[in-house]
């Protein structure tokens, strides 16, 4: 299974040959316009299934199968938490849970960004298990910004999910260290002296064992699209 997760940098209708290009079995594209507005060229693949969830018609998070992988949104979604979004997967090699991530809510004046991952992993926490559980997307977030006085920043995330055994298979593969990644998701304003590392794939322990590859777009193949680059993971088959 091949899990892409790409901020577009918005209007993923003109940009999504250049990630289809990578041929995900699973995609996840925060900043995606609404599914309606979505008017693909007619050399672009139509996904097999979608799932769009968003109040800005122009600005939400989409998840899309270009395979056998089908979507439900979970009846105990909480929208306070806005764009972290438990999604039954389901008709493919492994059904799983997936949460997909755009962590970005501006009302939450506890903080807008990680503190929304934070609050959703609390909330959810019967859903995470050591099995067939996976959370990507864009977390706005490292641990070089960590407030020590903020309950829920980046490190007590990773700290919390670590605790079920689900762990971001970037520094798992890698061998990296928090907060000192060397392939940067985020070119903020496209500059490439300006670079940082905030979209994760976190798996669990079932997943890890099955890694295959993780590759980060590079500033040059991407930023002529978005001020993101994509994030891709290959698992090969959990045992069920």
């Amino acid at each position: 299974m091949k899990i892409i997760t790409w901020n577009c940098n918005m209007a993923f209708r003109k940009k999504a040959r250049f990630i289809l290009a990578h041929q995900p079995d699973i995609l996840i594209v925060p900043e995606c316009e609404n599914i309606e507005k979505l008017q693909f060229p007619p050399d672009v693949p139509l996904p097999a299934a979608a799932l769009w969830y968003g109040t800005n018609q122009h600005k939400g998070l989409g998840v899309f199968s270009y395979s056998d992988y089908r979507f439900e949104l979970m009846d105990c979604h909480n929208p306070d938490f806005k764009n972290v979004l438990p999604i039954a997967v389901t008709q493919g090699k492994t059904d799983f849970t997936l949460f997909a991530v755009w962590a970005n809510n501006p009302q939450d004046k506890d903080g807008q960004y990680v503190t929304q991952v934070w609050k959703a992993i609390h909330y959810y926490e019967k859903l995470l298990s050591e099995t067939k559980t996976i959370l990507i997307g864009d977390f706005n977030s490292n641990t070089i910004w960590d407030k020590p006085r903020r309950e829920g920043n980046h490190s007590a995330v990773v700290r919390k999910l670590a605790e079920k055994k689900i762990y971001s298979v970037y520094h798992k593969f890698f061998n990296q260290e928090q907060g000192k990644e060397i392939h940067p998701t985020l070119f903020l304003y496209r500059h490439e002296n300006k670079p940082y590392h905030l979209d994760y794939c976190f798996a669990s322990n079932d997943f890890i064992e099955v890694l295959e590859n993780v590759e980060v777009g590079t500033y040059e193949d991407w930023k002529m699209h978005s001020d993101h680059k994509p994030l891709i993971v290959t698992f090969g088959n959990v045992i069920s």
